[in-house]
C-alpha cells in the first residue's frame, strides 16, 4: 500500500480552479437581434492571499453564432474575429470592469449549421488587499469579423462589428468564477465555479431595450515564448488603479509597461551565436487568378548576421555590405505554420486549400548601406528557395485527397536584378530604407524590420491526388501563374546572442516580443 505524505493543514498548496460556462447572448447581426451561446473557459488559483496577483490562464472566449448564411452574405466564405469581453469583477462592496480581448484566425463559415468562433488571449490579472470571494461576471461582448482574405470586394466589407448582451436580466445572472481570498492561502475553503450554468436554454429572441456600444479596453493577446505562444514578456513596471487594499486590474497594455503581443509560433534559437537574429514575419500574397489575395502566416525567421563589410566605389561613394543567411523554423522544420487560401476552382466552385511554404535550399539577406552623411540610403534583398506544399483541399465542403506530395514543381519565381550571380529559381524581396543620422530608421532594415515587396510566379503543380485520381491540373489552372504580388512585413530583430534579452525586442527566453500584422 503506497502511504502518501501528510501535509500540515498550513501548507496545502493552492490548486488550480478550471473554468467552463457556457452563458445565453443576444448579438445584433446584420438581420437584427439573434440568440447566441457565449462559452468561457479559463483557470484560476482555487484561493488567493490579499495582495497576491491573481492571473487568469488558457482563456478562451467561444462565440456560437446560428446564423451563418447572415454571415456569409456579409463577410465571405472565410472569417476572422476579435473579441473583447467586458468582465465584471466584484468582492465585497468594490467593484471593477476588466476587457478579455482574443484573436482567432481564419477558418471556413460552415454551409449550415451554427458558426463556431473561438479566440484566445492574454487578460489582465486581479489583485486586491482584502478577504472576501472575488467573483468574475460575463457582462457586454464585442465581435469584430473581418473577411478570411486579405481583398474586400463592393459586395463585402472590410469588417463587420457584432454587439452581444448578456441574454438574462442582472438579477437572474450568477458569476461564473468565484476565488476564495484569506488572511492564509492553505486555510479556508478552495474556490468553486458557480452552480454549472450548463449549456442554456436559448433567450428570447426579442431584442433588448438598447444595444451597448463596444466595450472599451485595448487588446492584450497571449504571451509569446512558451510552446504554445505564451510566457516569458520582459520585465518592467506593472501599474493599476486601486487604493491602498483596493482592488486592482492591471492590464499589462497599461502606459508605463512594455506593450503586449498577440500570440505566435515558438522562434528559438538552438545554438546562438553573438550575431544570431529572430524575428518574426507575416503579410499578404495576391493570387491574381483568384482575383484575391491570402494572408501569409506569422512565422519565426533565424537570422545569422554576417560580418558588415566596407566598400568603397570608384564614384567615390562608400557603401556598407552586410550578407546575411537565415531558415523559416516551425516545430522543426524549415517552413511556415500551416495557412489556408480559399479560391474558385474552374471559376465557380469553391474550394479552401491548406498550405505551408517550405524552404528548399538557401535563405539569403543582402543589405547594401549608401553612406551618404548624414543621409543613408538601405537596400536589402531577400532570396528564398521556397515551394508550396498542399496538405488539404475541400470543394464545397467536400475533401479531395492530394496525398502526401502535393506540391510545386519547383520554388517560387521572381524576376532576379543580378541572374548571374544569383541563379537558379527562387522568391525575390526588396526592402528599402532610410537612416538619418540622430533619427529613427524609416522604411526596411535588417534589425528594425519593416516592409518588403516582389512579385512572384507559382509554377504548376505535381504529386498531387491519391487512388489513381491526378489532380495537378485542378490545382495548376486554379492557382498556377505569374504576376502574384507579394508584401512582406518584418518585426523588430531579438539579438539572441547577447546574455540579456532587449526590453521591448526579445522576451526573457530570447524570443523576438514584436509580431508584426500584416499589411495589404
Amino acid at each position: 500500500m503506497a502511504l502518501a505524505p501528510l501535509l500540515p493543514a498550513a501548507a496545502v498548496a493552492v490548486g488550480t480552479l478550471k473554468v467552463d460556462a457556457a452563458l445565453p447572448y443576444v448579438c445584433t447581426l446584420p438581420s437584427g437581434p439573434q440568440p447566441a451561446t457565449v462559452r468561457i473557459t479559463a483557470a484560476f488559483p482555487d484561493r488567493a492571499a490579499p495582495g497576491e496577483e491573481i492571473r487568469p490562464t488558457d482563456v478562451t472566449t467561444t462565440v456560437e453564432l446560428p446564423a451563418p448564411a447572415d454571415l456569409t452574405a456579409s463577410l465571405g466564405p472565410t472569417v476572422r474575429a476579435e473579441t473583447r469581453l467586458t468582465v465584471g469583477v466584484a468582492q465585497n462592496e468594490q467593484r471593477a470592469q476588466a476587457t478579455w480581448s482574443g484573436t482567432a484566425q481564419s477558418l471556413d463559415v460552415p454551409a449550415d449549421g451554427p458558426l463556431v468562433l473561438t479566440t484566445t488571449g492574454d487578460v489582465p490579472t486581479l489583485t486586491t488587499g482584502t478577504t472576501g470571494d472575488l467573483t468574475l461576471s460575463a457582462e457586454g461582448l464585442a465581435l469584430d469579423l473581418a473577411p478570411g482574405t486579405a481583398e474586400a470586394t463592393p459586395t463585402v466589407p472590410a469588417s463587420l462589428s457584432v454587439n452581444c448582451v448578456p441574454g438574462r436580466p442582472p438579477e437572474d445572472r450568477t458569476p461564473f468564477a468565484t476565488v476564495p481570498v484569506g488572511a492564509d492561502t492553505g486555510s479556508g475553503e478552495p474556490g468553486t465555479p458557480p452552480a454549472s450554468p450548463s449549456a442554456p436554454s436559448a433567450p428570447s429572441s426579442s431584442a433588448p431595450s438598447s444595444v451597448p456600444s463596444s466595450p472599451a479596453g485595448r487588446t492584450v493577446p497571449m504571451r509569446p515564448g512558451t510552446a504554445d505562444g505564451r510566457g516569458l514578456a520582459p520585465k518592467g513596471p506593472r501599474t493599476g488603479q486601486r487604493g491602498d487594499k483596493g482592488l486592482t486590474v492591471t492590464d499589462e497594455n497599461t502606459p508605463g509597461t512594455p506593450a503586449a503581443r498577440p500570440t505566435a509560433p515558438p522562434c528559438v534559437t538552438e545554438k546562438p551565436t553573438p550575431l544570431s537574429l529572430s524575428a518574426y514575419i507575416t503579410g499578404y500574397s495576391n493570387v491574381r487568378k483568384l482575383n484575391g489575395a491570402n494572408v501569409i502566416p506569422v512565422s519565426c525567421v533565424l537570422i545569422e548576421q554576417g560580418e558588415p563589410q566596407f566598400d568603397p566605389r570608384p564614384d567615390g561613394s562608400f557603401h556598407l555590405l552586410t550578407p546575411s543567411t537565415g531558415n523559416l523554423s516551425y516545430q522543426g522544420r524549415k517552413q511556415t505554420p500551416p495557412f489556408k487560401a480559399t479560391f474558385l476552382t474552374f471559376g465557380f466552385a469553391p474550394a479552401t486549400a491548406t498550405m505551408v511554404l517550405e524552404q528548399t535550399g538557401p535563405l539569403t539577406v543582402d543589405s547594401d548601406v549608401l553612406l551618404a552623411f548624414p543621409d543613408n540610403i538601405s537596400e536589402t534583398y531577400v532570396r528564398a528557395r521556397l515551394v508550396l506544399r498542399v496538405l488539404d483541399v475541400r470543394v464545397n465542403g467536400t475533401r479531395l485527397d492530394v496525398g502526401p506530395s502535393c506540391r510545386t514543381e519547383k520554388s517560387l519565381t521572381s524576376p532576379e536584378p543580378d541572374p548571374a550571380k544569383h541563379p537558379g529559381d527562387h522568391l525575390v524581396l526588396l526592402g528599402k530604407g532610410q537612416l538619418i543620422n540622430g533619427t529613427d530608421a524609416t522604411g526596411y532594415v535588417l534589425t528594425g524590420g519593416g516592409p518588403l515587396t516582389g512579385e512572384v510566379t507559382i509554377p504548376a503543380f505535381k504529386g498531387c491526388g491519391a487512388g489513381g485520381e491526378n489532380l495537378d491540373r485542378l490545382l495548376t489552372a486554379s492557382i498556377s501563374g505569374p504576376g502574384n504580388y507579394i508584401k512582406q512585413i518584418q518585426g523588430q530583430t531579438c539579438a539572441v546572442g547577447v546574455e540579456v534579452p532587449t526590453e521591448g525586442q526579445c522576451t526573457e527566453d530570447h524570443q523576438p516580443y514584436v509580431v508584426p500584422k500584416p499589411e495589404r
